[in-house]
């Protein structure tokens, strides 16, 4: 177990790592390419690396991250039992969304987030809504107590939350990756909302909460009772992952949908986890002995 905890701050590392540098080479560097192609051939392999592989590294050592915490603290079946619901449901949904316009609106993606399935979606896509799916719902679930009190109501609204905090990533997160010099995907159609459709946030949000229902669903038998300490490393990759796309949208100006992001998910995200109880701060339940006087 001990080993896993160390690959799994690794790869935690290394994908906020991975996220800094992104960060500073779009905002930083690539302004500035031509003083980096000063240096010649290096200068060309950083520039290249940073673009074409950066993401899929970063995507790719979240996973990791995340599946290691999920196994070693969720177990295996509560794990895979959100990991293949949310990457055969996202790719689907991807899939459908750039060939038909449903349920995003017409888009593409362009080159830079690793291979694409069928031509169409790179296959880092499913992969980050698994992951940051994940550390989302695991906040609104221990937020909201379900596993103290799992009444239908209480895991419709840790579906309904996970799903808000998973769409309000995505306000930061849109501008950033389609609006920007160094776009990662385009729309045929810009939309109203700062270049993006509001079908598109009705399409995260309809297919974060349906694979977050289908995962609900897959573990009604396996109750899962999370600390708030146990939940450092999901906040951490939530907060991690908004703050990369919030830096690049605001670098490009955009305040309004960050805003939106940050009211509707950082907020929200932090309160859950604070109100998600500890250990320690579980009262003890004490018992009075009763005395039976003999005759």
């Amino acid at each position: 177990m001990r080993q896993l905890v160390i690959a799994e701050r690794v790869c935690l590392t290394g994908h906020i790592l991975a996220k800094a540098f992104g960060l500073a080479g779009i905002l930083l560097v690539i302004p500035h390419a031509e003083k980096l192609l000063s240096f010649g051939e290096v200068g060309e392999t950083a520039i290249q690396v940073s673009m074409a592989d950066g993401g899929v590294i970063d995507i790719i050592l979240g996973t990791i991250a995340v599946s290691i915490f999920a196994f070693r603290t969720l177990g295996w079946r509560t794990w895979l039992g959100f990991m293949i619901p949310a990457v055969l449901i996202s790719v689907s949904s991807e899939l459908l969304g750039t060939s038909t316009g449903f349920p995003f609106g017409y888009y593409s993606y362009l080159n830079g987030l690793g291979y694409k399935i069928a031509g169409l979606v790179p296959f880092t896509i499913p992969l980050s809504w698994f992951y940051v799916g994940l550390s989302a719902y695991l906040v609104a679930h221990a937020g909201l107590g379900v596993a103290k009190n799992p009444t239908f109501l209480r895991q419709v609204a840790a579906v309904a939350l996970g799903a808000m905090l998973f769409t309000c990533w995505d306000f930061a997160l849109e501008p950033a990756m389609s609006q920007t010099s160094l776009p990662f995907w385009y729309w045929e159609q810009p939309g109203a909302f700062f270049g993006t459709p509001y079908q598109n946030y009705v399409g995260w949000f309809g297919t974060s909460a349906l694979f977050m229902t289908v995962a609900a669903f897959m573990w009604r038998n396996n109750p899962v009772k999370l600390e708030r300490s146990q939940l450092n490393i999901p906040m951490i990759v939530y907060l991690s992952n908004f703050a990369f796309a919030a830096g690049l949208s605001l670098g490009s100006g955009y305040l309004i949908p960050v805003s939106l992001g940050f009211f509707g998910g950082v907020i929200p995200a932090i309160l859950l986890w604070w109100k998600a109880v500890n250990a320690e701060e579980t009262p003890a339940i004490t018992t009075t002995p009763i005395q039976v006087a003999a005759k």
